[in-house]
């Protein structure tokens, strides 16, 4: 029988104080060269080469350097070692490179939105602020009123979130079904989710007693009753489609995937991915991989398996994983302006908090404004907390590293998840003439660190992106425009508690700060580092 054990934090820590750490190299770069192709004598940089993060594939959980195995038995590996490929800068010889927008005269441009972007060699050089984090960015043209990169903090957690909203949205049509057939007549539901998810409501829909749907009244959500957490209007719903798109759109890396294409193929099936997001092609829309298999080259670049799977792996479970975004300097001020915040009618869209029922990761990380354990780069200090159980099985193996799949209160998102029309101001054109009007709800975490503001980057500070607000926010707008200068002010303070990060730069209990360090705070200013929880940190990602 397997003997399990729930894990405790402070055990692992104990490589910290056993002066491990000393023996880690950091990493604080926005974008990391490979050392072994580019040695530097600053030693700043990936250590391990492509092929070496490649690994043995994904394999499984009994072979060793495979991602499967990795994820399984050292998961913090698994995440380090996706954030050093999130970084990475990839070369021409690797794959990177054009694959469209070479004015070849074609005039499917308003459905082919990367014809219109620039061209990326990492991840990094759109999400990247503040430095070394998956940040916010720059501005690309994939429209022609161009789209701001958004930040990637809280991911996994938004990916979860969307997933057990939509699970909630369809029982409740199934109910409506089964009462419809019961009753032979027709059965109209309100889409309300249950109060853990804000008790936010998505229109109605009608089940007829022959089975079939109205979905007319669908409101906010697509007729599939789908919520697509990813892009600003709303289009993907996990971070593995993300990844791919990503890596082939931007960066001209064709990834293979046989998670998103077996979970599509013949009429569609249910794949468990490693970070445990269940895609399934016979109720969903699956984005499909670029390339059917390791030996496609669609881009005719002689460059084949350009991103193996076990890539894909280990950069899912990374951002499964990412950081929630942290809370500045508290202030009286800051607390008057979310209490008038709400009072305003803004949280009637930017629901402060949600709860996840099933949490697949296995660590949360909670960062805080904290002057006497934080470093004077940003005076915060992160505090990483474990959520997994150790199950030893047979063999000469590290112990598997399960989630504890609890519940978990999401703090300070600020979204409900919901397209909305926030009037013209906010509209946007497409190539191909047309005029998009709803947009996903902002999540507010890390605002005060994201500006320019809107989806388009043309509003220049919070007080301008607010008062821009139109259409079904109308009345929260007027509200703050006509509010007194001092709520005004109050609800701006608040705001600008909601902070991103830098992890390098983040002291936490992981690695504190050491002021007496020679050269602090170049030196010694502690970081959120993961390697010191890995299983064998002598061998440094």
């Amino acid at each position: 029988m397997d003997r399990q054990r729930r894990s405790q934090l402070p055990v692992l820590l104990l490589v910290v104080f056993a002066g491990v750490a000393t023996l880690l190299t950091a990493s604080a770069l926005a974008q990391f060269p490979d050392k072994t192709r580019n040695p530097n004598v600053a030693n700043e940089g990936i250590n391990k080469s492509l092929t070496q993060q490649i690994g043995a594939g994904r394999g499984n959980a009994t072979t060793p350097q495979s991602s499967a195995y990795i994820i399984a038995r050292d998961p913090f590996r698994a995440i380090r070692r996706g954030r050093q490929l999130f970084q990475r800068k990839f070369l021409q010889s690797e794959g990177q490179g054009p694959i469209t927008g070479e004015g070849d005269g074609r005039t499917d441009i308003g459905t082919d939105l990367i014809i219109g972007a620039g061209l990326a060699d990492s991840c990094a050089a759109c999400h990247a602020l503040p430095r070394g984090s998956a940040g916010a960015g720059g501005d690309v043209v994939t429209r022609p009123d161009s789209r701001n990169a958004p930040h990637l903090f809280g991911l996994g957690l938004k990916e979860m979130l969307a997933d057990e909203i939509t699970a909630e949205l369809r029982a409740i049509r199934e109910d409506a079904i089964d009462e419809a057939r019961d009753r032979h007549r027709s059965v109209t539901k309100t889409l309300r989710t249950s109060s853990g998810k804000g008790s936010i409501e998505f229109g109605r829909i009608t089940a007829r007693s022959n089975g079939s749907i109205d979905t007319s009244d669908v409101e906010g959500v697509d007729p599939d009753l789908r919520v697509r957490p990813f892009f600003l209007h709303g289009d993907t719903m996990s971070i593995r489609e993300f990844v791919v798109g990503a890596l082939n759109a931007e960066m001209g890396l064709e990834a293979v995937d046989p998670d998103l294409r077996n979970a599509e193929k013949f009429g569609g099936r249910r794949i468990v991915t490693p970070a445990g997001m269940v895609l399934d092609g016979r109720v969903d829309r699956i984005e499909q991989p670029p390339v059917d298999d390791e030996n496609d080259d669609s881009d005719n670049d002689r460059i084949r398996n350009e991103i193996p799977t076990s890539l894909v792996d280990f950069m899912e479970f990374y951002l499964l994983h990412y950081f929630k975004a942290g809370t500045g300097e508290p202030s009286s001020d800051a607390t008057s302006g979310r209490t008038e915040f709400t009072s305003l009618g803004c949280a009637e869209c930017h629901i402060p908090d949600l709860t996840i029922n099933r949490d697949r990761r296995v660590a949360d990380v909670e960062t805080v404004f904290d002057p006497a354990q934080g470093n004077p780069f940003n005076r915060l200090f992160a505090t990483a907390t474990a959520s997994f159980t150790e199950v030893n099985d047979p063999g000469p193996f590290p112990t598997l590293k399960r989630p504890n799949f609890g519940s978990f209160v999401v703090r300070n998102i600020f979204t409900d998840f919901k397209r909305h029309d926030l009037g013209l101001n906010f509209h946007e054109r497409n190539y191909d003439g047309t005029i998009r009007t709803h947009f996903l709800t902002t999540p507010l975490w890390g605002v005060s660190t994201t500006a320019s503001y809107g989806h388009d980057g043309r509003s220049h500070d919070l007080m301008t992106v607010i008062l821009r607000h139109g259409g079904e926010a109308q009345q929260a707008r007027d509200n703050f425009a006509n509010a007194s200068p001092t709520t005004r002010r109050n609800v701006i303070t608040f705001l600008n508690t909601l902070i991103l990060f830098a992890p390098d730069d983040t002291a936490s209990n992981l690695q504190p700060a050491d002021p007496s360090t020679p050269g602090y705070p170049q030196f010694g200013h502690g970081s959120i580092r993961l390697t010191a929880l890995f299983n064998n940190t002598l061998d440094v990602e």
